[in-house]
């Protein structure tokens, strides 16, 4: 990865958080790619700083599952697998889904049309022939923190933006790919709904068409087999004990 050109170098006094709210953005945005190694000193270069700052930064993204160590501590971005993938997916419908309802409820005509604008911009973006990735990943983004932000619950944006910061390498796919799905602009028709709901003050229609966008986007990124397939156990390979459940479930008496 080039970080320079992906970053900007750092002058403020608390190097430690601006470095990890560079990394956080590298991550969120989609920019590193999952199974990615990185390197301390060639961040910290890019950066304008010493190692330290970007060690204590990389230490806050490993606790927070955003990066790993492995065994002989190199740092990389993890891997996501499908089963990871999907129960991050069903945790982000209901918690986003959460913050959409409480959204619809609460929010004014002044936030209607400033979440109007951003669903515009997306709009526009998606709609021309060469849509820029970057600029699309981040209107994306923004419109969907700016529905979340209007729920009025900081800890629950919290969790969100944590399951974002997980996620981000592969959350972003299909936008980053330029798929059949984003020509369709099909990402956009969600968006729309969406956003017509919230300003219908229309809380189970918006969760509806949230829920039916981020279904959509992981559905179509499990089936382009960019993700690990290694957590799921092949048939000949069960352990004994799931070997005889799966005997009892069929109806065949263990052996």
């Amino acid at each position: 990865m080039d970080f320079a050109g992906l970053v900007t170098p750092l002058t403020r006094q608390t190097l430690s958080s601006d470095v990890y709210n560079q990394l956080r953005d590298l991550l969120l945005y989609g920019r590193a790619m999952p199974g990615e190694q990185l390197s301390l000193r060639t961040i910290a270069q890019a950066l304008g700083v010493s190692v330290m700052p970007v060690r204590e930064a990389v230490h806050r993204l490993v606790a927070e599952q955003a990066l790993e160590l492995s065994s002989n501590r190199a740092l990389r971005v993890p891997v996501m697998t499908v089963s990871q993938f999907q129960e991050i997916t069903a945790i982000r419908i209901n918690l986003e889904g959460l913050a959409t309802a409480r959204a619809a409820a609460r929010v004014d005509e002044a936030a209607c049309q400033a979440i109007a604008s951003l669903h515009e911009r997306f709009s526009r973006e998606i709609a021309s022939k060469r849509p820029d990735k970057n600029r699309l990943i981040a209107f994306n983004k923004e419109l969907h923190f700016a529905i979340y932000a209007q729920a009025g619950m900081p800890m629950l944006l919290q969790m969100i933006e944590s399951l974002w910061l997980r996620i981000g390498p592969i959350l972003n796919y299909d936008l980053r790919s330029g798929t059949d799905r984003v020509r369709q602009r099909e990402p956009d028709d969600q968006h729309d709904r969406l956003v017509d709901a919230l300003k219908a003050r229309d809380a189970a229609g918006a969760v509806e068409a949230l829920r039916c966008d981020i279904q959509g986007a992981a559905d179509f990124i499990v089936s382009q087999g960019v993700l690990v397939t290694a957590d799921a156990v092949p048939t000949g390979a069960l352990p004994e004990p799931a070997k005889a459940v799966k005997r009892l479930r069929a109806g065949t008496p263990a052996a």
